[in-house]
């Protein structure tokens, strides 16, 4: 069985004859040149999977022989071997897109290692999370039929979550259905949860209230106002559920830092005429009506039922 086909470029590859030999073993084909420029000829010629780039070689340097490959082949996942540790030499090859970068003396688990990380992450990472989702099967039944509360829901809501997102780059269609069956398991649960529960939040008769849209300004915004004394802002970002926003989360993080995530549960109807409206007046619907009646817009009417949420919030 080949796992894949390696370029090793090194003006002294035949010192390197146990390391190739050790990959071939391990099921790997390597292609050996002692140059950069008949490395960019090779890599003309024929698909590989991986190129092994010394750094410091006559002629044209590493440097040189990796923008070039990367000219030819952009996607192509390019290793730099060097024995500098040099910052400067460092900050070249990954501005380059180098893959990895190892430093001289390399040992043969280290460049498998290496190997592994650049071409079987995928196939390893699904293994793992198919593996870790059967573990976590059984327990999630147990959670979800063992009358959680709210806090518990969330955990069990979280946990779902990740596992479809992580399952859901996968291949494995068996299990994508497992866990879609569970999460049907799930929301009829937690829809009896909510009919035995609801009222009682509205009513403010229990200590276990979860955080909803029409408290959720005044239990962890209005709060900030006192504990901050740099400008606030309060982005709303309608209908966006948490499965999403674990996905846009990387790309806030390379702008942001986030110290704290939580949930809280919308009132019913979850619809932007309800709910918005309650969040920013910190009241339920029917209150607004009865107290603000110049902002409240009906449903059969076709006017826009959100033109009011400035004044709800000063109000």
């Amino acid at each position: 069985m080949e796992n894949g086909v390696i370029l090793w470029v090194d003006d002294e590859i035949d010192l390197l004859k146990p390391h190739i030999i050790f990959l071939k073993t391990k099921g790997y084909q390597v292609d050996t040149i002692n140059n950069g420029a008949e490395a960019i000829e090779r890599v003309q010629q024929k698909v590989f999977d991986i190129v092994f780039l010394d750094e410091q070689m006559p002629g044209l340097s590493g440097i040189e022989t990796l923008e070039r490959i990367k000219n030819i082949a952009p996607n192509l996942p390019v290793v730099m071997i060097t024995k500098s540790e040099e910052e400067r030499i460092m900050e070249d090859a990954i501005g380059s897109n180098i893959s990895d970068y190892l430093i001289k003396p390399v040992n043969p688990n280290q460049i498998l290692l290496c190997l592994k990380k650049n071409l079987e992450t995928k196939k390893l990472v699904s293994e793992k999370n198919t593996f870790d989702y059967q573990q976590e099967f059984r327990t999630i039944g147990m959670e979800i039929s063992g009358n959680p509360g709210f806090a518990q829901w969330v955990e069990i809501y979280k946990k779902l979550t990740g596992f479809d997102i992580k399952l859901g780059r996968t291949d494995d269609s068996s299990m994508q259905d497992v866990l879609s069956m569970q999460k049907e398991e799930a929301n009829h649960a937690f829809y009896k949860y909510i009919e035995r529960n609801y009222i009682q939040w509205l009513q403010g008769t229990t200590e276990n209230r979860p955080v909803m849209s029409h408290t959720l300004l005044k239990d962890h915004v209005f709060p900030l106002f006192e504990e901050e004394d740099s400008p606030l802002f309060f982005v709303v970002v309608d209908n966006l559920r948490y499965d999403q926003w674990k996905r846009l989360q990387p790309v806030f993080e390379e702008l942001f830092r986030v110290k704290t995530e939580e949930v809280y549960s919308s009132i019913l109807p979850t619809t932007t005429m309800y709910a918005r409206n309650a969040m920013f007046a910190g009241l339920l619907p029917s209150e607004i009506k009865k107290k603000y009646p110049n902002y409240w817009v009906d449903e059969d009417e076709e006017e826009s039922k959100n033109l009011y949420e400035a004044e709800l919030l000063t109000e």
